[in-house]
C-alpha cells in the first residue's frame, strides 16, 4: 500500500526544491532530503518509496531545474498523476525514469492521505474499493522508464556501426 500526497496547481520547482538546496549548492548532500522541504514539510518527513503524488494542473512549472525531478527520484516515490505537467518538467521526468501521469478525471476523485495501490501494468489506481482507470504510458516513454531514464536505456539498445 502507499498513500497518496496531494497537491494543487501550479506546484513549481522551487516548491519540489528550493535553490539554496541545489546539489551544486550542498554537493555533499542528498537532494532528496530537500524534497518539499519547505512547501510541504510533513511530506518531506513521512512520504515513503512508492508514495504518489496527486496534483492538479501545471505540475512542475518554474525553472528547468532537473534536479527538482531528481529528487523525487531519489525518494523513490512510485508515480507522479496530474491533470496536467509542465513540458519541461515531464521531459526531465521521463528522462530520469519517473513515471508521470496525466489524468484530470481522476485527480478530483482523490484525497491527501488516501491508501491507494497503483498498478502500471493494468493502467489503474485502487483506493478503498474504487478502482480508477489511468491512461497507458506510451510504449516508449515506459520503455525509459523502465531502463532506468534516458540514458541508461540508450546504453542499452544503442549499438555501433558494424555490431
Amino acid at each position: 500500500m502507499s498513500i497518496i500526497w496531494k497537491f494543487g496547481n501550479d506546484v513549481d520547482t522551487d516548491q519540489i526544491v528550493p535553490g539554496r538546496y541545489a546539489p551544486y549548492m550542498r554537493p555533499n548532500e542528498d537532494v532528496g532530503k530537500a524534497a518539499f522541504i519547505e512547501a510541504h514539510p510533513e511530506f518531506n518527513k513521512l512520504a515513503e518509496p512508492g508514495d504518489i503524488i496527486v496534483a492538479g494542473e501545471n505540475f512542475g512549472c518554474g525553472s528547468s531545474r532537473e534536479y527538482a525531478v531528481l529528487a523525487l527520484k531519489r525518494r523513490q516515490i512510485g508515480a507522479i498523476i496530474a491533470k496536467s505537467f509542465a513540458r519541461i518538467f515531464y521531459r526531465n521526468a521521463i528522462n530520469l525514469g519517473l513515471i508521470l501521469i496525466e489524468a484530470p478525471q481522476v485527480v478530483d476523485e482523490l484525497s491527501d492521505h488516501d491508501l491507494c495501490t497503483l498498478d502500471l501494468d493494468e493502467n489503474r489506481l485502487e483506493v478503498g474499493n474504487h478502482i480508477h482507470r489511468l491512461p497507458e504510458i506510451s510504449p516508449f516513454a515506459r520503455e525509459i522508464v523502465s531502463a532506468g531514464g534516458l540514458v541508461a536505456y540508450i546504453q542499452t539498445n544503442s549499438r555501433l556501426p558494424g555490431e
